[in-house]
């Protein structure tokens, strides 16, 4: 297998969102969900996203699991690795994007690496070293409150100065504009002032191909699904790759089985889509405070879905409004209030499964990873996009047998998605 780009995910959400946009932009894509067993068969690709959960765990561990992450992917020849973190730049003071960036950057670095969440086709853009998503800055938008990584300041400069040991730079959007040769320039005038890390801007796709090209001349880049199409864009120009093949085409096929939508997600589009697809499909929605209580919630939501999910899709939702979410993480704090709304519906992943589930929809990137993880799938095929950033997945030597998986990031999706995923994967 020959590699030419090589990705580590924070989420598996957001590692399939990346794959995904790869995929579209001519290179065959696999996506693993953390480093593969050697025994597990990957096919000839050209590029591998690597799925970790790294984005909300103590910086330590993240910066642990990327730097073993990034030497498989060093060993198999890959030149350039893409560290994929979230659109919304989600993060803290105390990290991941910070750190684990530093981490992977080699002594030898003759520039400054970019770094850039702009993705304008999710409506995410950069500008002056601010992200806004639309026409607002980040933190007066609904996307600020994120129950484990609230992001309360546009200015990515400051947030990753915050997290970071060295100084952070700024590649502003007129040097953008300016093409790679004005970008190269301005990181190598970086680095000579001690930078190794630099915000830059990208409000138009043209930037992102720019900023894609001059980020393949260096070994280590960090941003969103945005700079993947920059990345995959420029190794197509460069002549690197060998005639594409229709890779979308190999996770066609019907799989059968039973079909479930499982959220997690609070976000306020999840919310949207549940109150859609009541009107076509069972729907329960859970206690998120019996399901921290214990685990009778859980048992009965099995039992609920036990006396349904032959008769078509179900959904199964442990997602609260912004208020309920708030109270459960004053009560029992806010990384064991997610971990236990994950632990549970992972459970529930399980044993849908475990009952002849074989297509699944998630939504929320915390639970998607918690039920990836429970379901011990190693990898996927990357197949049609069912909306913007969240493709049909195909699952690639998981004991259960094969699997059509859609795994979304709470706020990706129109208010149909969840009837039109399953519609998708029939």
């Amino acid at each position: 297998m020959t590699v030419v780009l090589g990705c580590i995910a924070d989420d598996y959400t957001g590692a399939s969102d990346l794959a995904n946009t790869l995929t579209k932009n001519g290179l065959r894509t696999v996506q693993t969900v953390g480093i593969p067993d050697p025994a597990l068969h990957l096919p000839d690709v050209d590029a591998v996203v690597v799925a970790l959960k790294i984005r909300s765990v103590p910086a330590s561990e993240a910066i642990a699991a990327a730097t073993a992450a990034d030497i498989w992917l060093r060993r198999r020849g890959v030149r350039h690795v893409l560290y994929k973190i979230c659109s919304t730049f989600d993060s803290t003071a105390a990290g991941n994007i910070g750190p684990v960036t530093e981490a992977l950057i080699g002594s030898d670095m003759q520039t400054a690496v970019l770094v850039t969440p702009a993705f304008p086709e999710t409506r995410r853009t950069v500008y002056l070293g601010h992200l806004f998503v639309g026409h607002q800055p980040l933190n007066e938008s609904p996307l600020k409150d994120h129950p484990l990584n609230p992001m309360h300041d546009a200015n990515l400069v400051r947030v990753m100065q915050a997290q970071s040991r060295g100084p952070v730079g700024l590649v502003d959007l007129p040097t953008v504009a300016k093409g790679p040769g004005a970008v190269r320039e301005k990181l190598m005038a970086l680095r000579g002032r001690g930078v190794t890390m630099a915000i830059a801007d990208a409000v138009f796709e043209r930037d992102l191909e720019i900023l894609g090209e001059v980020a393949l001349e260096n070994s280590v880049s960090t941003g969103a699904s945005g700079l993947g199409l920059g990345l995959a864009r420029a190794l197509v120009r460069s002549g690197q790759l060998p005639k594409p093949k229709d890779a979308q085409a190999e996770v066609a096929g019907d799989i059968g089985g039973l079909a479930a939508v499982i959220a997690g997600s609070c976000s306020a589009m999840t919310l949207k889509q549940l109150a859609f697809a009541e009107k076509s499909m069972p729907v329960l929605r859970l206690d998120p405070e019996r399901l921290l209580a214990g685990p009778e919630e859980v048992a009965a939501a099995i039992a609920w879905a036990g006396d349904r999910i032959h008769e078509g899709p179900i959904v199964i939702a442990a997602s609260a409004e912004p208020e309920t979410v708030a109270r459960l993480q004053s009560r029992y704090g806010r990384e064991a209030s997610g971990h236990g709304i994950e632990a549970a519906t992972s459970t529930i992943a399980g044993e849908l499964v475990a009952r002849g589930a074989r297509r699944l929809v998630i939504a929320g990137g915390e639970t998607s990873g918690a039920a990836v993880d429970r379901l011990a799938i190693p990898a996927f095929l990357i197949g049609p996009e069912i909306a913007p950033g969240v493709p049909v997945l195909k699952s690639i030597g998981n004991k259960q047998g094969d699997m059509l998986l859609a795994l979304k990031s709470g706020n990706f999706g129109g208010e149909d998605f969840f009837p039109a995923a399953l519609a998708m994967m029939r």
